[in-house]
């Protein structure tokens, strides 16, 4: 949510506050907010405040899973929340549909009671957006001020008039939303890492933090009662398997991967790189930096895929479809999405404007980025948008090679498998021997629709000078 949005917010709070066909006090209703361009609906986490509490600006009221993320709900002026008008586990609630009310501090709340969804308005369905325009926008919303963002398309006439129920007041919140770690059920960071790598159920876990909060102990405490319990006998053997409900995270994952394959006609080219001179490099700098920072070989990757696009700018585009015309956006600048694990999927913070940037401030930022991926507090505007990605697996010694799949709307992105030492032959005076060649496999998938089989292998080329002689990044 933009500052300027945010300063209207008393403004348009005022619009919402109204009287019921009962008689109420004075109250503001609290709708299900729009949290990006394809958010047509949302689920209530976890409330973090109780009807009777008194809310102070910043205070977080409740945790709000989109179609990207999970959010925590910070309301931004002081009151009292009055009635909750949906409850925790509510799936699906549309977007400006009344989720609570709140009124100003003094107010009795006790008629608020039997307040009802209608006495709210009433609420309607989920809109239902085209497949073809979520796969145009998954990636980088209209509205996200990003150079690469792209323009916004026309709207039917007809969704205009269902863009609102006639009841509705407002669909401004009164609050600015963070992103955190998704929460259903509410976890820490770390408790759903640990339940992740041991394999345990955490739906099935009772949490004894704050609230309900699942923390690192109970995960322990689970996997060791599990462990000590007797194993049950044939006649009452569990269930050979667990049907885990997708999360709106995952749902959105598997949604756009198969939009991406469906339709961008991938193809794959492939080269063996070789990174000794880069990790000499590396060392070298990383020697000279004193502790102010610490260089990556994935540092070094982001930096050559940036003068790789620079050199090659037909990679650096992307396929738009703007006023019913198609066209092929070529970007001026090279902003490299970076894949991140994150407990609750893949994430892809933007690194931007890497053509212009050192490796010091791209280490410094992918670090940052990375952190806050993991803990979801990644704003929209910091993974939607990119001109380029790339997806590094080196750091499982497993992975030689891999393909990826496109982040659309962009053209291509970049695989990074593992270092390996070659043997190479070489002729000396003392007569034939080998040397070890440390080497890497990447692997570019391009989009055909916008890139030819001819310029995604000249990218690659190009990339491949560039980190066989690290020293051009630096030019």
């Amino acid at each position: 949510m933009s500052a300027a949005v945010l300063r209207q917010l008393p403004v348009l709070l005022a619009i919402a506050r109204s009287y019921a066909s009962k008689s109420f006090p004075p109250h503001t209703i609290v709708s299900m907010p729009a949290l990006s361009p394809t958010m047509t609906s949302g689920n209530i986490g976890t409330w973090q405040k109780a009807a009777g509490d008194t809310l102070a600006p910043g205070d977080v009221l409740v945790e709000i899973e989109t179609d990207k993320a999970q959010m925590d709900f910070e309301f931004q002026e002081d009151g009292v929340l009055a009635k909750i008008l949906k409850e925790s586990g509510e799936k699906d609630v549309a977007v400006g549909n009344p989720i609570a009310v709140m009124v100003e501090e003094g107010t009795d709340i006790a008629p608020f009671e039997s307040f009802t969804l209608d006495d709210a308005g009433g609420e309607k369905a989920p809109e239902k957006k085209e497949s073809t325009e979520e796969a145009a926008e998954s990636s980088e919303p209209a509205d996200t001020g990003s150079q690469t963002a792209p323009s916004t398309l026309p709207k039917k006439e007809s969704r205009k008039e269902e863009s609102a129920p006639e009841a509705q007041e407002s669909e401004s919140t009164g609050g600015r939303l963070q992103t955190s770690l998704e929460r259903e059920p509410s976890a820490s960071p770390l408790a759903k890492a640990l339940a992740l790598e041991r394999g345990v159920p955490i739906r099935q876990v009772k949490g004894s933090g704050p609230g309900g909060r699942i923390t690192k102990q109970d995960i322990e405490k689970y996997k060791a009662a599990s462990s000590a319990a007797p194993a049950p006998s044939a006649a009452g053997a569990a269930s050979t398997y667990e049907d885990i409900p997708a999360s709106s995270m995952r749902k959105t994952i598997a949604n756009r991967l198969q939009q991406s394959m469906n339709q961008n006609p991938h193809y794959f080219v492939a080269a063996t790189v070789s990174v000794s001179k880069l990790l000499k490099l590396r060392q070298a700098l990383n020697t000279a930096a004193d502790g102010q920072y610490k260089l990556s070989v994935n540092d070094f990757m982001i930096k050559a895929a940036a003068v790789a696009c620079k050199k090659v700018p037909a990679v650096n585009s992307s396929w738009r479809e703007i006023d019913g015309q198609i066209v092929i956006r070529q970007h001026n600048v090279v902003d490299i999405s970076v894949a991140v694990a994150t407990p609750i999927g893949l994430m892809t913070p933007i690194v931007k404007g890497v053509e212009g940037l050192g490796l010091s401030s791209i280490s410094a930022q992918v670090k940052d980025l990375g952190k806050r991926a993991r803990d979801g507090k990644l704003k929209p505007e910091e993974y939607q948008g990119g001109t380029f990605t790339i997806s590094n697996m080196g750091m499982n010694a497993a992975i030689d090679r891999f393909t990826a799949v496109i982040n659309p709307p962009q053209a291509g992105i970049l695989a990074v498998g593992t270092t390996k030492k070659v043997a190479i032959p070489s002729s000396t005076e003392e007569g034939n021997g080998v040397e070890w060649d440390d080497q890497v496999v990447v692997t570019g998938s391009f989009d055909h629709k916008v890139v030819d089989g001819a310029v995604g292998g000249e990218w690659i080329r190009e990339f491949k000078k560039v980190v066989e002689n690290p020293l051009e990044m630096m030019l």
